[in-house]
């Protein structure tokens, strides 16, 4: 039996904003932005970001009420929860930085690559990862 994880949900503040923050920064691809309704009828949008090439999608959430607004940016309980793997280590580094997105730590060499850790645009903890002799 074949499987593999399609989407991750990120409870976020704002839809436009999350869009722009993974398409214009990360650059991911916009898969999907349509609208829908909560199950009270409310209107709201299911909206999947993916990274380029990868098969599992970023469902963007908007939080509704209180306990969800209480998750957004601490959906992992302050650990890093995310990890995204790029080719060009360097170049994503300097797309992050250009974009004031905050690195709370790194970029260091470990055993299995480049990594530093970023928050996203909801406040949640990413590590950045590359391949060990990408350049800093």
């Amino acid at each position: 039996m074949g499987a593999h994880l399609q989407l991750v949900t990120i409870v976020v503040n704002d839809y436009d904003d999350a869009v722009a923050f993974y398409c214009d920064v990360l650059g991911f691809d916009l898969v999907e932005d349509s609208p829908r309704e909560s199950t009270d009828g409310r209107p709201k949008r299911w909206i999947v970001v993916r990274p380029p090439r990868g098969q599992t999608g970023l469902l963007l959430a908007r939080a509704d009420g209180p306990a969800q607004e209480a998750v957004v940016g601490n959906q992992t309980g302050g650990r890093v929860g995310f990890f995204l793997e790029v080719d060009d280590f360097a170049g994503m580094e300097k797309r992050l930085i250009a974009a004031e997105v905050e690195i709370v730590r790194g970029p260091t060499t470990q055993p299995y690559g480049r990594v530093l850790v970023f928050r996203d645009i909801a406040g949640n903890q990413w590590d950045l990862l590359g391949p060990a002799d990408a350049d800093s």
